[in-house]
């Protein structure tokens, strides 16, 4: 079984915080639409075409800013590719200010059947120094919209952390969404990334920095509040009902591989291979004119394999089994991984469940400090 993404780089503004590839620029909407479609034909010699497909998330970017029809049409070009299973989970990325009851309704004719909704924060002053579209107002308006469409099974993202987050807000949002019965929520903590406003507000002294203390301690309050309210937290960033799960998003902690088309979108083989589109949107378009996929690829080395590994198996509740670490990597490498392992055994932020290792509550405040202090070096 592989999966799909599909990027859409296109959103209404910029927000202060993101580094992701889009564009606010609409006007290559259709020739975008019509080059990825080309790109999902000319794709080859990737990953088996033999392989059905269970997964397809459009994400970006804003893919809800595509009408009805550009989005039939690239889903009639996937099902002219590609064998997609009858219950297959296909994801549309979505901002409230796009939802109606009638948008999901024609989203859901499409064939998609789950949504991952950006509200971010319900706080206007917190929304209005990230530069989103909407507002409070919207989120809980478009949440209530998409129960009425029909439409149970979606994921709202909250970002936590910055400047203008106390944490009674924080609490506030969490109780609005358990409130509300979400199934799925995505918590990402706040990050300066180079080349953003946020970058440069801090940079040139107009905002303080992130305090990570406190991002600690909020991620905290996340994980308590909704384990008391019952929902799992399957990986890092990722808590849901019982049985609600994303199962794309799942599918990239457990090594499947995907296909991934549209501009900087990644791809993987489910083995060592990895190729990544070129950022580019007219780049891209103009390649495609041509029939040609821009793109750059790396082969895996085994110690890239191993880290990976051990990076993506970290960040899920279930760890990594230690068992299947030595199926893969051999003896030598499962001994000298449980050996960088002990100094984490013996401060409590790994534990031992059996045959795997997990991160412990306080472990997952350090996850990627870990697994980076895990890796291996040149084998």
């Amino acid at each position: 079984m592989a999966g799909i993404y599909i990027h859409i780089p296109f959103c209404k503004k910029a927000c202060t915080y993101c580094n992701f590839h889009f564009s606010t620029q609409m006007g290559m909407k259709e020739d975008m639409v019509g080059s990825i479609k080309k790109e999902i034909l000319v794709q080859k010699d990737f990953i088996s075409l033999n392989e059905p497909i269970e997964t397809i998330y459009f994400g970006g970017g804003t893919p809800s800013l595509l009408s009805v029809e550009q989005l039939a049409s690239i889903m009639d070009t996937l099902h002219k590719k590609f064998t997609i299973t009858k219950d297959a989970e296909i994801t549309l990325e979505a901002n409230p200010d796009d939802i109606s009851t009638a948008s999901v309704k024609e989203w859901m004719s499409l064939g998609i059947n789950r949504l991952s909704l950006g509200v971010q924060s319900f706080q206007e002053e917190e929304l209005a120094w990230m530069n989103r579209a909407h507002s409070a107002k919207d989120s809980l308006r478009s949440i209530d919209e998409i129960f009425e469409a029909g439409i149970s099974n979606f994921s709202v993202d909250l970002i936590f952390g910055s400047p203008f987050l106390t944490d009674d807000d924080l609490k506030k949002n969490i109780a609005l969404l358990v409130q509300k019965n979400i199934a799925h929520l995505s918590c990402y903590a706040l990050t300066v990334e180079p080349k953003t406003a946020l970058h440069h507000f801090i940079a040139s002294k107009k905002m303080i920095g992130i305090d990570a203390e406190k991002q600690a301690d909020q991620f905290l309050i996340i994980m308590d509040s909704l384990a008391e309210s019952g929902y799992e937290h399957y990986e890092i960033s990722s808590f849901a009902k019982p049985g609600k799960r994303s199962k794309h998003n799942s599918s990239y902690w457990q090594g499947k591989s995907y296909y991934g088309f549209g501009p900087s979108a990644h791809s993987y083989n489910g083995e060592n291979k990895r190729r990544w589109n070129v950022a580019n949107n007219e780049n891209y378009i103009k390649s495609l004119s041509k029939n040609i996929v821009d793109f750059e690829e790396e082969v895996l080395t085994e110690t890239e394999q191993i880290n990976e590994y051990i990076m993506t198996g970290l960040r899920t509740k279930d760890g990594i089994d230690w068992r299947n670490f030595n199926l893969k990597f051999g003896e030598k490498n499962t001994q000298a991984f449980l050996n960088e392992c002990e100094k984490y055994f013996l401060n409590g932020k790994i534990i031992k469940a059996g045959n795997n290792l997990l991160l412990s509550k306080e472990g997952k405040l350090f996850a990627d400090g870990i697994a980076a202090d895990l890796f291996f070096t040149k084998l």
